[in-house]
């Protein structure tokens, strides 16, 4: 069996290294757009086309599940991408854990791109999953650029950016882009002691072999990792072996 995980960066990393963990067999189709990343600025049409486009490549390739850990595809074009592939081909979203993260702390600030913090998503998904919570949205710009160039002394300058803005009696801090996983230790590091963080990447990969296994066909493969950059085969970019999940996928540096 197949897995395709689509995104347009390394926010696709941390599900997919997690899929690795817990099931080394299965077969990754990583798909990573160079050429159109990042998503989030561009016009909601034109993403949905690139989404749309990069799980039908997944499918030709004999992807039997598909997961879109990146908070922009799943919001934009999730339910335009299971009416394309059809009901025979599970399709995974991701949202970010706002309801876990409300549930647990009194306060909670949503780390995410500025473009996310601004956008009507996120304030519904506060509105609905907030409860009794404090929410708060804190953008942190520049973040999600930084990690996928693998620049890690950028990425600590805006998580202590974030971390500024951040209200001082925040309990509970989620992770609302997919890229942020991956340098979980820089954000511990930023943070007040005993501040909890929330993501959703092995949440999203537990869900992907609960799909997996309720199709009933045979999982065991090779444990193949294969790329497809901007729909060309290739290797996940030099810049993913700063980080354990792209290293757990055989990401090398130059």
């Amino acid at each position: 069996m197949i897995v395709a995980l689509i995104d347009s960066g390394l926010g696709l990393l941390p599900t997919a290294a997690w899929l690795r963990k817990l099931r080394p067999d299965v077969d990754l189709l990583l798909q990573l757009d160079p050429d159109g990343a990042p998503w989030g600025p561009k016009p909601e049409r034109w993403t949905v086309d690139r989404v749309v486009g990069a799980a039908r490549r997944s499918v030709e390739s004999g992807a039997e599940v598909i997961v879109l850990p990146c908070n922009t595809a799943s919001v934009t074009a999730l339910e335009h991408v299971r009416a394309d592939v059809g009901p025979g081909v599970p399709v995974i979203g991701t949202v970010p854990a706002i309801k876990p993260a409300a549930a647990a702390c009194r306060s909670v600030a949503v780390w995410a791109t500025a473009a996310t913090t601004a956008s009507k998503y996120q304030a519904d998904l506060i509105a609905e999953f907030g409860g009794e919570a404090k929410v708060v949205g804190v953008a942190c710009h520049g973040l999600a650029d930084a990690i996928d160039r693998g620049d890690l002394v950028a990425a600590r300058d805006s998580i202590a950016r974030a971390a500024e803005q951040t209200p001082g009696d925040v309990e509970g801090v989620v992770l609302g882009c997919t890229h942020y996983p991956l340098v979980i230790d820089a954000i511990v590091a930023a943070l007040p002691v005993g501040v909890r963080l929330f993501d959703s990447a092995q949440a999203v990969a537990a869900q992907t072999i609960r799909r997996m296994d309720a199709l009933g066909r045979p999982t065991t493969g090779n444990g193949v990792v294969r790329v497809l950059n901007s729909g060309r085969p290739g290797t996940l970019p030099a810049s993913a072996a700063a980080f354990e999940s792209g290293r757990i996928l055989g990401a090398v540096s130059d």
